[in-house]
């Protein structure tokens, strides 16, 4: 073992702050952002054929319905399919290791040629890692094809993350119409809490991740924005 000279100057302790719930927020950002701007868009749509927002707000929450259980089957298979490439491909790397062992062994000691080690550095990793079956599929695995093995349990949390995400903000622009009979009156009040949300969620967003939090913010009313004018014109010229 190395030991550090006394009269070197030890490191400070430091925690290291990394973001590890980048799947997660994946998750909520795909939900989130679809049900600020859908439902709005519906409810803007319809609201110049009707004049009563009751029936604006049954339409909204039977899209949400519909929706919220759409986004989710779609998170759900979306993680299963991630799931199933990897258990895939992994079989494959196993079989390769199994029956072109040599050929493995090259592909490994290339990969840490490309870092930049000596020949014969390369060549003890190499061996070392080729020793262990298990660890030598995994390296594999990570480094040539770049993939990490996913939670098996990721499925059914992903769905309920997504679906529930989209419910939670297409209630956003539906407020209004629960408390304004009007619907032209509301709509103007739906489309100044939806940007308002958007902006929220976006610099949430931006803190989450580590990005300027006001151009997250920005960046998501914008892209929201533009989402949601072409879903309006979409949605009033379906309505007539």
């Amino acid at each position: 073992m190395t030991r550090i000279p006394r009269s070197t100057p030890q490191p400070k302790p430091h925690r290291e702050q990394h973001f590890t719930a980048s799947e997660t927020v994946r998750d909520i950002v795909i939900g989130m952002s679809d049900g600020l701007t859908v439902p709005f868009a519906l409810a803007a749509g319809i609201s110049g054929a009707i004049a009563t927002s009751h029936i604006v707000v049954t339409a909204g929450f039977a899209e949400l319905a519909a929706g919220g259980i759409s986004m989710g089957l779609g998170g759900y298979l979306a993680a299963r399919t991630d799931a199933e490439h990897y258990q895939s491909e992994r079989r494959r790397e196993e079989e390769e290791v199994e029956e072109i062992p040599a050929a493995e062994n090259l592909e490994v000691y290339n990969i840490f040629r490309g870092y930049g080690l000596a020949d014969d550095d390369a060549q003890k990793v190499t061996s070392a890692i080729s020793a262990d079956r298990k660890r030598w599929v995994a390296f594999m695995m990570r480094f040539e094809l770049g993939l990490e093995e996913p939670d098996q349990a990721r499925a059914p949390v992903s769905a309920l993350t997504i679906g529930g995400s989209y419910v939670i903000g297409g209630l956003v622009p539906l407020f209004p119409y629960l408390f304004i009979s009007d619907s032209a009156r509301a709509l103007y009040l739906s489309a100044i809490v939806t940007a308002l949300a958007l902006f929220v969620f976006g610099a949430v967003k931006g803190r989450l991740t580590g990005a300027s939090w006001i151009r997250a913010a920005i960046q998501t009313v914008a892209i929201g924005g533009v989402a949601a004018a072409f879903a309006f014109i979409i949605a009033r010229w379906v309505t007539g």
